[in-house]
């Protein structure tokens, strides 16, 4: 069958792909499974439950939730019954919480723990749209999801069902999925069954699936990311594991031995910062030859470029030395989808000569996400680039070096907002994605800045931050950094060092740590993070060389609304916390 909206990919699965293991989650430290018929007989009951609750076509009903089964049987439930889902980030702030119910009109509201359930009654009762809160663990004093499922069970409503899915078209509206900008309140992207269909089509050449595969999932589902990975799972019977937390990937990795899994840079970039903080403890021979293997990666080129005695030198460090990182990964990792920032060139070297396949892409909720992506077929990686545009997509370039984007993949609009739909697609339907990029080779898209992050210093001359950022971040004695200096003389930044990579430096120069306060006041310290600024300031133009970094005590975090949930900088939050250090900076002269 032709597979045109998201609830067709079920009965594809259960005709295909009849496996035991579709779904699978950790519970009381056990991996528990749910057969492809169990998932499909779940969907249906609880969707004629959701019928007998009086939900009707275009109602919308919120899944605010961790990584689960549940997650899945609840947006399939909802999709079946016309409805619209609204998936919304756990972490979410109780302003944006009320907006997003009160905007979207919320009906009901799957939750999954008892905090978030507190959460939601919290504002619930403001929200005059609202009915009912259901959760998926069991909450005292609150209704359990199995409620619906068994009274959809005893009461199957399967004609009624069916007559609805028969009446929904590709392109009606499945999904509003609210975006927290860096300002202002969240925007409702509306996709539809198509947006998100193609794009995971379009996406099957990411890697050579097999239905035979495991994916680990751990990104959050309510981002299109994850949820068009998992679409693109289901259409090929892959099976989905989901890691019990961002804690415990490194175990769950080693447990499930998947085959594949999405990821965001800042993951692999802690990934990275911990085998090389483990290849700082070894001694002798072995320490040797772990950075003997390490110096070999970065400097690794696709097809052979660096000749026969590269290649045979790498045949060496992937028996010694890579093979131990693949293994961590849980040895059968064939490819990871990296999405939702830059990926460090390095990085990407590094692990494919490792033979750990790091596929960057890139895209927007608006794009379903996915626009462009380097892939498995002949040709089609290149460090540095987020890949070829995907097939049935078209890319072209405004006069300021703008991306726009058509194609199937291209939102419906933002919910309640005709203006700001307006502002983003233009009358000759091109999707404005606010990124600048240039194609390299004809093929591969490249992406050089944020069109709104671009800054002028006093002098006129423009700052594009992103790509200092992250040249800067290629050093692994910086973990985080943002680049300021708009309107001023001179451009500069503030640096949150690697810690755990400093706490290892500090051992062998015999400086002592006490806290990360102390330490980045140590003379050695700033020196030494200093020669990396002047690393890079060599291959910037004079004008935008750092002058003056400052560094800071710790992180910055999603929980302290320092970064979006996809790990973009929040820089006005960031700017405004560090007033005085930025005085300081500036007001030098």
């Amino acid at each position: 069958m032709a597979i045109t909206r998201i609830f067709d990919v079920i009965p594809q699965l259960l005709e295909k792909y009849n496996k035991l293991d579709a779904l699978a989650v950790k519970e009381n430290g056990k991996w528990v499974t749910y057969s492809t018929q169990q998932f499909a007989d779940t969907i249906n009951q609880l969707s004629y439950g959701l019928y007998d609750l009086g939900i009707e076509r275009d109602d919308k009903i919120a899944i605010i939730a961790n990584n689960r089964p549940e997650w899945n049987f609840a947006d399939f439930a909802i999709q079946q019954c016309g409805a619209v889902s609204v998936p919304i980030y756990p972490t979410i702030s109780e302003h944006d919480l009320k907006f997003i119910l009160t905007d979207a009109q919320i009906k009901y509201v799957f939750v999954s723990s008892a905090e978030l359930y507190k959460k939601v009654k919290a504002v619930a009762d403001s929200v005059s749209s609202i009915k009912g809160i259901y959760t998926f663990n069991e909450v005292e004093g609150a209704k359990h999801w199995s409620e619906l499922a068994k009274a959809g069970k005893a009461n199957p409503k399967a004609s009624e069902i069916d007559a609805i899915k028969k009446s929904i078209k590709p392109n009606d509206l499945f999904s509003i999925l609210y975006t927290s900008g860096t300002t202002g309140n969240p925007k409702g992207v509306m996709l539809s069954h198509n947006n998100l269909i193609s794009n995971s089509i379009a996406c099957q050449v990411l890697a050579p699936f097999t239905s035979d595969w495991k994916a680990l999932s751990f990104l959050p589902l309510n981002h299109v990311y994850e949820r068009m990975l998992t679409t693109l799972y289901f259409y090929l019977g892959v099976s989905i594991y989901y890691a019990e937390s961002i804690d415990t990937i490194g175990a769950n990795l080693k447990e499930v031995q998947p085959q594949i899994f999405g990821t965001v840079p800042r993951l692999l970039e802690k990934v990275y910062d911990k085998i090389v903080a483990t290849g700082e403890q070894q001694t002798g021979i072995k320490k040797k030859l772990f950075f003997w293997a390490l110096d070999l990666g970065l400097r690794y080129e696709l097809h052979g470029a660096n000749g026969w005695w590269y290649e045979f030198q790498l045949k060496i460090a992937n028996k010694l030395v890579f093979s131990k990182w693949r293994e961590a990964l849980g040895g059968n990792v064939v490819a990871v989808a990296s999405g939702g920032a830059a990926l460090q060139p390095r990085l990407a070297r590094v692990f494919q000569a490792a033979k750990i396949i790091v596929l960057e892409g890139y895209g927007l909720t608006e794009t379903s996400p996915v626009i462009a992506v380097n892939n498995f077929l002949p040709n089609s990686i290149k460090f540095g680039t987020v890949g070829t545009i995907i097939d049935k997509v078209l890319v072209s370039f405004a006069e300021d070096g703008e991306i726009l984007v058509k194609g199937p993949n291209v939102m419906l609009g933002y919910y309640n907002r005709p203006d700001a739909t307006a502002e983003a697609i233009d009358s000759d339907g091109w999707f404005h994605t606010g990124d600048i990029g240039v194609l390299e080779e004809d093929r591969f898209l490249k992406i050089t800045d944020r069109k709104k992050e671009i800054f002028k210093t006093s002098g006129g001359k423009y700052i594009a931050p992103v790509m200092i950022e992250n040249k800067l971040k290629e050093s692994t004695f910086v973990e985080q950094v943002m680049v300021i200096g708009e309107n001023q003389k001179y451009a500069s930044a503030l640096i949150v060092p690697a810690f755990l990579f400093l706490k290892e430096y500090c051992k062998r120069k015999n400086i002592e740590y006490t806290t990360n306060e102390e330490l980045i006041k140590n003379p050695i310290v700033k020196a030494r993070i200093l020669e990396e600024v002047e690393k890079v300031n060599k291959t910037l133009a004079p004008y935008e060389t750092i002058k003056r970094p400052e560094l800071l005590p710790r992180e910055w975090t999603i929980d302290n609304n320092e970064m979006t949930p996809k790990m973009s900088l929040k820089r006005k939050v960031i700017m405004t916390a560090n007033k005085e250090l930025i005085v300081k900076i500036f007001g030098a002269e």
